[in-house]
C-alpha cells in the first residue's frame, strides 16, 4: 500500500479529540481559542451572545474555544471587531491557515484514521500487492515513490512525507515490540523503483527487516496457482485494549474496519495469503538470490 499515501504502505474514523483531525496543530488551536475565550469572558459575553454578533452558532464558538475547530479567517476578522481586540486575534488568521496546510500535508487527511492506531499496536499485519510496505521503505524509495506522484508534489511535501513515513518506523525497533508480518507480492520485488540501485539498497533493507527478532516478511511467489488476497491489498492492526482494526487503501480514499465480521474474514483471508506464499526463510533466500548474493 505505499505507492498510494500514507499508507501501511481513513472513513470509519476512530478520532474522538479533534474532529477536524488537527492534530499536528492542535496546541495552537487550543492557545488561540483559550485568547477568544479570555477576550470573551472579559467582554461579558456569553458564547450565544457572541455568535449572535459575529453571525455564528454558539456550538461553532463553542468549537472554536476548545481548539476542536479551525477558525476560519473572516471569522477571525468578525470576533476581533466583536471583542475589541486591537488586532490580537485579525494578525492571526495567516497562521491559521498555515497551520492548517501543514497538518494536512504531514498525513493526507483519509490516512490519518489509520496512522493514528499504529503507535499503540500489539499486532501488525499486512498484505501487499503493489508496493513496499511504508513501514518497511528506505528513504531513498519513498522519495522515488513520492517524487513520481502523479500530480507532482512540491520538494516541501515530499520532504514533509519522508519524514513522517520515517518517523513511523520507530515502531519496528520499540520494546515491548509489536508483532509484525508482512506478505508481499513477488511482482512488488521486481519493480526497480527509483533505478536498479534504490532498488537494490531496499532489497537488502528488507532482508535485514526479515532477519530481525519477530519480523516475518513473506512472499507471495508468482508462479502459485491459487492467491486468496486478489481482492486487494489491506493491513489487520490491533491496538493495544482494543479490538482488531482492518485497514484497505485505493487511490486517495481509505476505511477503516471495525465490523468484527468483516475482521474475522480478513483474518481468515491472511492466514490463507501465509499459508500460500514462501516461507520468512524461503523468502529471504528469494531475496537475495534476487540481489545475486
Amino acid at each position: 500500500m505505499g505507492v498510494a499515501s500514507g499508507n501501511g504502505s481513513g472513513t470509519d474514523d476512530v478520532r474522538t479529540e479533534l474532529p477536524e483531525d488537527l492534530t499536528e496543530v492542535s496546541d495552537f488551536f487550543r492557545a488561540l481559542g483559550k485568547q477568544i475565550k479570555l477576550l470573551r469572558e472579559q467582554a461579558g459575553l456569553t458564547q450565544r451572545q457572541l455568535g449572535e454578533r459575529v453571525g455564528y452558532t454558539e456550538q461553532m464558538i463553542s468549537a472554536v474555544e476548545r481548539g476542536v475547530r479551525t477558525p476560519q479567517p473572516e471569522l477571525l476578522i468578525a470576533l476581533d471587531r466583536a471583542l475589541n481586540a486591537r488586532g490580537l486575534l485579525a494578525i492571526a488568521a495567516d497562521d491559521v491557515i498555515k497551520a492548517r496546510n501543514k497538518a494536512r500535508v504531514r498525513h493526507p487527511a483519509w490516512f490519518r484514521g489509520y496512522v493514528e492506531l499504529e503507535p499503540v499496536a500489539v499486532e501488525i499485519h499486512e498484505h501487499s500487492m503493489y508496493a513496499i510496505p511504508g513501514l518497511l521503505q528506505t528513504e531513498a524509495h519513498m522519495r522515488a515513490v513520492y517524487g513520481m506522484r502523479q500530480p507532482l508534489l512540491t520538494e516541501e511535501v515530499i520532504d514533509e512525507r519522508v519524514v513522517s513515513r520515517l518517523s513511523r518506523q520507530v515502531i519496528l525497533s520499540r520494546w515491548p515490540r509489536a508483532i509484525f508480518s508482512w506478505v508481499v507480492d513477488e511482482s512488488v520485488l521486481m519493480r526497480p523503483l527509483g533505478g536498479w540501485e534504490v532498488h537494490r539498497e531496499q532489497l537488502r533493507h528488507l532482508l535485514e527487516v526479515g532477519r530481525m527478532r519477530g519480523m516475518a516478511i513473506q512472499v507471495m511467489p508468482l508462479n502459485r496457482s491459487e492467491h486468496a488476497g486478489l481482492g486487494g491489498p489491506f493491513i489487520l492492526i490491533t491496538p493495544k485494549g482494543r479490538p482488531q482494526t482492518g485497514y484497505i487503501e485505493a487511490q486517495q480514499s481509505s476505511r477503516l474496519i471495525t465490523d468484527q465480521e468483516e475482521v474475522r474474514i480478513m483474518n481468515a483471508r491472511y492466514g490463507a495469503l501465509r499459508a500460500q506464499a514462501h516461507t520468512p526463510e524461503e523468502s529471504m533466500t528469494l531475496i537475495e538470490k534476487m540481489l545475486g548474493e
